[in-house]
């Protein structure tokens, strides 16, 4: 099993301060993170300045919590089973576990999709709700030495099969359209 070694950094960094070198600047937000390096979370600046040729994803918000687009983060990091949410027409997944909703505890019963670590209900038959989950799901398999997935890491050959499969299942139509008979 191999997971990335920025990955538990990228987990637990915190992101959306004001950035200590340009705390005077506009986009000082430190919303980003160098792969290459496994650091702290930078601004626009420091990315200029200090990471011009490394691999650096952006952070978002959304509802107060940190996203990835689906197309950065592929491109580096197996993320099949993880579900993923389209928001301002991107697709993007959570990088950590959200709180369950008040009153919507969900039970196996009466959701038959549900996260495997924090039980949060889920849209489609995944098996993790954020990229946190997963690796905890890992982490745990590693652990208690079970069968886990092969790699977290993404293949150096770049699409895997867990990507091909989940872009058919998105384009995929629901059904033929039919048209109604003409009346005469």
């Amino acid at each position: 099993m191999v997971v990335p070694p920025w990955l538990e950094r990228l987990l637990t960094t915190g992101f959306f301060h004001v950035c200590g070198d340009h705390p005077n600047s506009s986009r000082n937000e430190c919303n980003m993170f160098c792969l290459d390096c496994n650091i702290d979370s930078f601004c626009f600046y420091c990315r200029n300045a200090n990471h011009k040729d490394h691999q650096v994803i952006q952070i978002r918000r959304s509802s107060y919590h940190d996203v990835v687009r689906v197309s950065e983060i592929q491109k580096v990091l197996d993320i099949s089973g993880v579900q993923t949410y389209v928001i301002n027409s991107a697709r993007v997944l959570f990088l950590n576990e959200r709180p369950q909703p008040k009153g919507s505890k969900s039970t196996p019963s009466s959701s038959s999709h549900v996260c495997e670590i924090c039980r949060r209900t889920l849209l489609d038959t995944l098996c993790f709700c954020s990229l946190g989950c997963k690796f905890a799901g890992i982490k745990a398999n590693m652990d208690t030495s079970s069968a886990a997935p092969d790699s977290m890491q993404k293949p150096e050959g770049g699409g895997g099969a867990g990507a091909s499969s989940s872009r058919s299942t998105a384009s995929r139509r629901k059904g033929i359209p039919r048209r109604a008979p003409f009346r005469s």
